[in-house]
């Protein structure tokens, strides 16, 4: 009787979800919504809730933050250090869970268009294969790639959406996302 082979995790530096999209904005004004946390998670779908750590208050490289997420009853929480920070070019960080264990690379790519910029945002494996059994306790996801590439797909949609219907003054635009964020104070601004 053969042996089942076990699935293959991608690791650095083969992504396993991946995703782009073109939209009708500035790379300054993509990067600004993609590079805070507090902010993107209104457009993630397992994110729910996203705070900076150590007193940062926006993107930097070395920076941290803490996310929430949650699938259905499932809740958990990581640790993220950002490694890349180029505005209007490069949002990056990665993911531990508790004891450091490494999670993921999270990574949105911007380039300029004739018609505004294109997001890809880019998702790298990197837990340990041992934790694979508790990370799926955890999440309650088994299939962790298929996971990342639909919430790719879903993020990248309301994030064109977000960007290229924003009415001003309303609780779609960037500004106000962020002034209605606890993490931003919690009222709006302006």
């Amino acid at each position: 009787m053969p042996v089942p082979r076990l699935r293959r995790i991608p690791r650095f530096p083969e992504p396993a979800a991946t995703g782009t999209v073109t939209i009708r904005a500035t790379p300054a004004d993509a990067y600004r919504v993609v590079s805070d946390p507090p902010v993107m998670i209104r457009l993630a779908e397992e994110a729910h809730r996203a705070r900076w750590l150590g007193g940062a208050t926006a993107a930097a490289v070395g920076a941290r933050f803490r996310g929430h997420n949650r699938n259905g009853l499932r809740r958990w929480v990581t640790t993220c250090r950002i490694t890349d920070a180029e505005p209007g070019r490069r949002f990056a960080y990665e993911v531990t869970a508790a004891l450091g264990v490494p999670i993921s690379r999270w990574q949105y790519d911007i380039a300029p268009t004739t018609e505004g910029c294109t997001v890809t945002e880019t998702n790298w494996l990197r837990v340990p294969l041992w934790f694979i059994p508790f990370a799926v306790l955890i999440t309650g996801v088994s299939d962790r790639i298929g996971i990342n590439n639909a919430n790719i797909g879903t993020t990248l949609q309301r994030l064109t959406q977000h960007l290229e219907s924003p009415v001003p003054g309303s609780a779609d635009s960037a500004a106000d996302i962020a002034a209605d964020s606890p993490e931003h104070g919690g009222r709006r601004v302006g």
